[in-house]
């Protein structure tokens, strides 16, 4: 693979620190590099600058030169090129780099600017942060308490803005809040694709709101929440339930489409109160779709899978794997994995079929991409299932062929992952005429006509791997524990694989890892410990001619295979 090009780099100064950064940096961006924070509330590295908040002014000089030589004018004290310094302060995130460029970030005028700025800001602005949902994440906050005077000169009555307004089904404003830095608009327009946020009246008195008839409603809506600077934007869902101080961030992956949006869930004993996306540039940006915030909610579901059953009544584990390996004793079984199967299930599920001497089968999800976030394929792990050699072909959306084998009587037990049957195309009669082996975390049709239920874990309960459209292997980490009594997947199928006759395996991480990596050509080189918090890209050569689903992610460009 040829390397790509080096980016032309540029010198600059900040703080009295020389830095090469590539051409076009700004400077905010710039003093990132050498660990200097320059405060700002509009600017985001992901949409177009703005200019409007003022916070990130700076002191910027470039070196003289002499008008008729050109060459640098030395200052007579030190021998270094003197600095032209600019009288007035800039904003530093409409200021790209360039050669020479001096800026200083911390001089008595740069403090002054930002003291000014957030004495303005603060004017209108309600101080009720120990009532205020952004308390602990709030940018204004923090910038106040380390860049303002720390007392206020104003004495006049502030504006009254409207409060618990409802911009859409998912997002509650706070106008009194809100600083008008245009985020929510910028994201709304560039990225979501849907212009429907800006600003009325004028002054003091500009107040957000959305274009006459419409709401923001839109799949992204609540990615302005995630980048508001400030209380203005809140969760409906989320809005008065926790402080997030005291809730934990799990790393994890949003399961709903084979994108792969990297997310944090957010916990407290137990307990979610919500998902946010977490910035991988390649993948996602920092960006999810809003359907995938409220997955978290299966886990409290009322119709979750909570013990075993046999034959309708709940029963023992140890009996449910009991009949299930008398089942197996019997013959003419069939497997049916699942897409939404981690890579190391779905390895141990190929193990289970090895020992039966079957093929698996795989159910296909598709619905409309969005050419944003959310792809056609709505599997988070086909790909997996591919690379893991569970399935050699793309999976259809119906189970046409195991019905054909049910009616025909070559099958008598079917041994389900996840996945219900009636909704892959098995009629009620077809369920009637085997024995089903369901494992899965809800009811459904086939958990209902199953002779042996096994209840398992969701994505938010348990540890394990995707592999995305791109074909990157990522990482997922239990953030809750799962209802007591119910084992891991992993240590389900193990089970099932040594009642088939397929020997032991560790059903551990770490050890399992071992194993796939010694069965697994393409996961050779890889463990779970040292995989990537941005993911792995493998090869994608010998799948590269299958005919994946239209309407994948295309405001993301996927990454090279390395």
């Amino acid at each position: 693979m040829i390397a790509p090009p080096k980016p032309d780099l540029v010198t600059v100064n900040i703080d009295g620190k020389d830095i090469a950064v590539p051409k076009g940096t700004n400077v905010i961006e710039a003093a990132r590099h050498l660990g200097i924070e320059i405060p700002h509330y509009c600017y985001h590295p992901k949409l177009t600058v703005a200019g409007n908040c003022r916070m990130c002014l700076i002191e910027m000089g470039t070196p003289a030169m002499d008008p008729a030589t050109k060459a640098p004018i030395l200052d007579p004290a030190t021998g270094k090129p003197k600095i032209n310094w600019i009288p007035r302060p800039q904003i530093g995130c409409a200021t790209n780099v360039s050669p020479g460029l001096h800026v200083k970030t911390d001089s008595p005028m740069a403090r002054e600017s930002r003291e000014g700025v957030t004495e303005f800001l603060l004017i209108n602005h309600p101080l009720d942060c120990p009532i205020c949902d952004q308390a602990g994440e709030c940018k204004l906050q923090e910038h106040s308490t380390a860049y303002g005077r720390g007392y206020s000169r104003f004495v006049e009555q502030k504006n009254v803005k409207p409060k618990r307004t409802q911009l859409g089904p998912r997002v509650t404003l706070d106008d009194e809040r809100c600083i008008l830095c245009t985020r929510c608009v910028r994201f709304s327009k560039e990225v979501a694709k849907d212009d429907v946020l800006g600003f009325v009246d004028r002054g003091s008195y500009s107040t957000l709101t959305c274009y006459p008839g419409r709401q923001l409603e839109n799949n992204y809506s609540l990615n302005t929440v995630d980048i508001c600077p400030v209380g203005a934007l809140t969760s409906t869902d989320f809005r008065f339930k926790m402080r997030v101080w005291f809730l934990k961030q799990t790393p994890s992956i949003d399961p709903e489409s084979s994108v792969g949006a990297n997310t944090d869930v957010w916990s407290r004993e137990g307990v979610i109160y919500r998902i946010t996306p977490r910035q991988n540039d390649a993948v996602n940006d920092t960006w999810m779709a809003d359907s995938g915030r409220a997955l978290y909610k299966q886990v409290k579901a009322d119709n979750r899978l909570l013990a075993p059953t046999l034959n309708g009544a709940a029963t023992a584990n140890e009996m449910a794997l009991k009949a299930v390996a008398n089942l197996f004793q019997a013959g003419s079984v069939a497997i049916v994995g699942s897409g939404r199967s981690s890579v190391e299930e779905q390895f141990l599920t190929r193990k289970l079929a090895a020992a039966l001497q079957v093929s698996a089968h795989l159910v296909s999800r598709v619905g409309l991409g969005d050419r944003i976030l959310v792809s056609a394929d709505r599997n988070p792990n086909v790909r997996g299932a591919l690379v893991t050699g569970l399935i050699a072909a793309l999976p259809a959306s119906q189970l046409t062929a195991l019905a054909a084998d049910v009616d025909a009587g070559r099958v008598k037990t079917v041994v389900s992952v996840g996945e219900d049957l009636t909704a892959a195309g098995l009629t009620a009669a077809q369920l009637a005429k085997i024995s089903i082996v369901y494992l899965g975390t809800h009811k459904n049709a086939t958990s209902a006509a199953a002779q042996v239920v096994i209840p398992t874990l969701t994505v938010f309960e348990k540890s394990g791997t995707f592999v995305n459209q791109q074909f990157r292997l990522q990482k997922f980490a239990r953030a809750v524990p799962g209802p007591a009594g119910v084992n891991d997947d992993l240590i389900t199928l193990a089970e099932l694989v040594a009642a088939a006759g397929g020997g032991i395996i560790s059903f551990e991480l770490g050890a399992l890892w071992t194993v796939i990596a010694a069965e697994v050509r393409p996961l050779a080189t890889v463990t779970y410990a040292n995989l990537p918090a941005t993911g792995l890209l493998l090869d994608a050569t010998p799948w590269a001619a299958l005919p994946f689903c239209e309407g994948e992610t295309l405001h993301f460009k996927p990454a090279a295979t390395a």
